[in-house]
C-alpha cells in the first residue's frame, strides 16, 4: 500500500485545466448530449456507459479518414466477440501520413552521434519507394513483413508501406538472439524480412552480419531480406545472405510517387506484438488498425494533451510496445523524436541533451531509467533547460512513489507526471495520466477514457482500497483481433476470460486509492503468498528502493516447509556487501514502509538481475531457476546470463 502523502506533488493551474483537450470534450459531450458533465470523473463515467457515442465522439474529434459506416458498435454484451465500427472502412498509413509539406516528422539521434532529420515529403517519398518495391515482392493485404531493425527512420516508413498494403508488420530489436527471432518470426513467416547491418549500444558498435547469415538459414519464408544501412555494412552483410540485398539497392528501380492505400475494414490485422514471457514459444498477439488508431488517438490527444505540432519523445525499442504507441503520434501530427543506444552512454544526460536541444514538449520512458536517474543523482533540474516540457510519462513496471518525488525535485517542478499501465497485450493502457487532476505520489491518475477498469476481488467483487485483480468489465477497441496460430481462439480466450467469464482479466494486481486512482502492485502471477496472504512484489520493491546502496531487487516466493517464503535478492551499489547492518536495514525498512508480513525470510547478494529485452525484471524465471524447473524461453531475457546466480544458492537449501 502506498505511503499516504498530505498534500498532491502536483496541480494543473486553471489556465492549463481550461485549455486542455479534456475541458473541451466536456463541453462537447454536453453539448451534443444534453448532460451535466463537470470534470473527468463524470466524463469518465459517461465515456463508458456510453460506449458508441464516445468512440464515434473520438473518430470525429480526432478527425479519422476512412468510411465510418452505419454502426458503431454490436455484440457490446461479448467479450470477446465485441464489435466497433463493423462496417467501416480506413486504412492505418493513411491516417499517419494525413500530413505533407517541409514541416519535420522524424527526428533521429543515434548513440554513435548520427542524425537524422525527416520532413512529411521526405517520410511520404521514402514509403512511396518502399511500397511499391513491397509490391514488387508480392506483398498485398495480410502477408507478414518482419523487422529486426533499431529505432530509426526507416523503421517507420517500412511499417508505413507495409500496412499502406494491407500487410500485417512485426518487429523486434536488433539485440535480440538468432532463436528469440525465429521464435517469433517464424510463426508469422514473413514475405519480406528486413533487418539493419548492425547497432551501438553503451559506446560498442556492434555488426550482426553473423548472427543474421544464421537467420536467413532458417526464416525461409522471405523472398527478400533486406538489409538497412546503420553501421556502413549493408551491401557486404547483405552479400553474405541468400536472398539479401541492400536497402538503396531494394529502393533503386522506384522513383517517389504519391502513396496509394488499400482501405480495408476496422479490425484489419496491421500489428503482430509478442508477449516477452519466459515460460514458452512468445504468443503472437494481434492486434487491428481501427482500434489501435482509435486508442492511440484518445490517449494522445487526451490524455497526453498534445496538439498538432508538439514534439513527443519516448525511449524505447522497436521490441516493445510503446514504439508502436509513439508511431501513431503522425495521426494526431506531432513530430516524432526517436533515439537508439544506450540512455547512459557516453554519460547518464543524454536524453536530457536531446530534450534541451529539440524543446521536447513529452518525455517518455520507463520506471527503471528514473529510478536508475536517482540512483545516479543526476539532477537536469539544474543542469538542463527544460522549459518546453508538459508531460513525462513512466511505463513498463511501476513507479516508485520515491521516483514520483524525484522527478519533481530533480528533473522539473512544474510538469504533468503521468505513470501509465496497460500492455502488449492492448497495444496500450488501461490506466494513465488526466492532466486535469492533480499528481498524488506513487498513484496512476485514472483509468483511461472509454476503458470500463476496476479492481476485483478473487471471489469477482469490486473492491476499493483493497488489493485484487484488475479487470475490464466492458469491450473496447483494442483489444486483440486474435492470437496468430489459434484457429478456435481458445488460447486467446484462456488468456484474459477463463478467469471471470465475460471479463477481461490483466493478470495485474493492483487496488484503488481514496484520490480515485490506481496502484499496481505487480504481476498477478508472480504475486506472493506468505501464509495465504497476497503480497504484491511492487510493494517490496518500493520500500527497497529507498535505500542508497540498493540498485536494484527481485522478489520471488520460495515453496518451503509446506507454505511459501518470501526470498529477496539484491543488487548493490560497487563496493558494497550484504552486511547484517545492511540486511537489518532492508528488513526494517520493509516492515516499516510495508507490514511485517512482506519482510523477506531470505535476503542474497547478486551482481545482475534478469530482465525482458523491454526492461522488466522476470520473477517468474528466477522462482522457476530457484525452484530447479526449467526457463522455456531464455531468448526473452536481454541478460539470460544472469540466471546462474539463481541455482542452487546455498542460503536457499535450509
Amino acid at each position: 500500500m502506498t505511503e499516504q502523502a498530505a498534500h498532491p506533488l502536483w496541480q494543473p493551474g486553471a489556465e492549463r485545466i481550461a485549455k486542455s483537450h479534456v475541458t473541451w470534450l466536456i463541453g462537447e459531450v454536453n453539448s451534443r448530449f444534453g448532460t451535466s458533465l463537470s470534470n473527468y470523473a463524470d466524463l469518465h463515467a459517461w465515456s463508458v456507459k456510453n460506449l458508441s457515442a464516445f468512440w464515434d465522439l473520438v473518430w470525429d474529434s480526432c478527425g479519422v479518414i476512412g468510411e465510418k459506416g452505419a454502426q458503431r458498435l454490436i455484440d457490446a454484451d461479448k467479450m470477446p466477440g465485441a464489435q466497433f465500427f463493423p462496417d467501416a472502412k480506413l486504412n492505418f498509413a493513411e491516417n499517419l501520413l494525413r500530413k505533407t509539406g517541409s514541416g519535420e516528422a522524424l527526428v533521429f539521434r543515434g548513440e554513435d552521434k548520427l542524425e537524422k532529420r525527416l520532413t512529411h515529403d521526405d517520410l511520404h517519398a521514402l514509403v512511396s519507394r518502399l511500397q511499391q518495391a513491397l509490391k514488387a515482392e508480392g506483398v498485398g493485404v495480410g502477408d507478414r513483413v518482419a523487422a529486426m531493425m533499431p529505432n530509426m527512420p526507416e523503421t517507420i516508413a517500412i511499417m508505413l508501406a507495409a500496412t499502406s498494403l494491407g500487410a500485417i508488420f512485426s518487429s523486434c530489436s536488433p539485440d535480440f538472439g538468432e532463436r528469440g527471432v525465429l521464435d517469433r518470426f517464424g510463426q508469422i513467416e514473413p514475405k519480406v524480412f528486413f533487418a539493419c547491418d548492425g547497432y551501438w549500444y553503451n559506446g560498442k558498435r556492434v555488426s550482426i552480419a553473423d548472427k543474421l547469415v544464421e537467420i536467413s538459414k532458417h526464416l525461409t519464408t522471405p523472398s527478400k531480406l533486406v538489409v538497412v544501412p546503420y553501421l556502413g555494412e549493408a551491401a557486404e552483410t547483405a552479400g553474405r545472405l541468400d536472398r539479401g540485398v541492400d536497402l538503396d539497392a531494394f529502393l533503386t528501380p522506384f522513383a517517389a510517387k504519391a502513396v496509394t492505400f488499400e482501405r480495408l475494414p476496422f479490425n484489419h490485422p496491421i500489428y503482430i506484438l509478442f508477449s516477452s514471457g519466459t515460460t514458452g514459444v512468445p504468443k503472437c498477439i494481434v492486434h487491428g488498425a481501427g482500434g489501435t488508431l482509435l486508442q492511440h488517438l484518445k490517449e494522445h490527444r487526451y490524455q497526453c494533451d498534445l496538439s498538432p505540432g508538439d514534439k513527443l519523445f519516448y525511449f524505447t525499442t522497436c521490441g516493445w510496445m510503446m514504439w508502436n504507441w509513439l508511431v501513431s503520434g503522425l495521426a494526431s501530427e506531432l513530430t516524432l523524436f526517436l533515439f537508439d543506444g544506450s540512455p547512459f552512454a557516453p554519460s547518464p544526460k543524454v536524453l536530457f541533451d536531446y530534450a534541451q536541444d529539440e524543446g521536447f514538449n513529452v518525455f517518455g520512458t520507463s520506471a527503471k531509467y528514473i529510478d536508475s536517474l536517482h540512483k545516479e543523482g543526476l539532477k537536469p533540474i539544474e543542469t538542463h533547460d527544460l522549459s518546453a516540457l508538459r508531460l513525462i510519462t513512466s511505463t513498463g513496471s511501476p513507479l516508485a512513489p520515491e521516483s514520483f518525488e524525484y522527478v519533481y525535485s530533480g528533473i522539473k517542478k512544474d510538469v504533468h507526471l503521468a505513470s501509465i499501465s496497460g500492455g502488449t497485450d492492448i497495444v496500450s493502457c488501461f490506466v494513465l495520466g488526466d492532466p486535469t487532476a492533480p499528481v498524488w505520489k506513487g498513484e496512476i491518475q485514472a483509468a483511461g477514457l472509454g476503458m470500463a477498469v476496476d479492481v476485483w476481488s478473487e471471489d469477482g467483487r469490486p473492491v476499493k482500497l483493497e488489493r485484487g485483480e484488475l479487470v475490464c468489465t466492458r469491450p473496447f477497441p483494442s483489444m486483440p483481433v486474435m492470437f496468430w496460430n489459434d484457429k478456435d481462439g481458445a488460447k486467446y480466450h484462456a488468456a484474459y476470460f477463463d478467469r471471470f467469464p465475460n471479463i477481461w482479466c490483466h493478470g495485474d494486481f493492483a487496488m484503488w486509492t481514496e484520490h480515485g486512482g490506481l496502484v499496481i502492485l505487480g504481476r498477478s502471477d508472480a504475486t506472493l503468498n506468505p501464509q495465504g496472504v497476497r503480497i504484491g512484489t511492487a510493494e517490496i520493491y518500493a520500500q527497497v528502493e529507498q535505500i542508497p546502496d540498493v540498485m536494484e531487487s527481485v522478489a520471488i516466493g520460495q515453496d518451503w516447509d509446506n507454505d511459501v517464503r518470501v526470498v529477496l535478492f539484491v543488487r548493490l551499489r560497487e563496493g558494497t556487501t550484504l552486511d547484517e547492518d545492511l540486511v537489518r536495514r532492508i528488513k526494517t525498512q520493509i516492515r516499516v514502509g510495508a507490514s511485517p508480513r512482506h519482510v523477506p525470510a531470505k535476503i542474497v547478494q547478486v551482481t545482475d538481475i534478469p530482465r525482458t529485452r523491454s526492461g522488466k525484471i522476470t520473477e517468474l524465471a528466477v522462482r522457476e531457476v530457484v525452484h530447479g524447473r526449467p526457463v522455456k524461453n531464455t531468448e526473452a531475457l536481454s541478460n539470460p546470463e544472469a540466471l546462474d546466480q539463481y541455482r542452487e544458492v546455498p542460503d536457499l537449501l535450509s
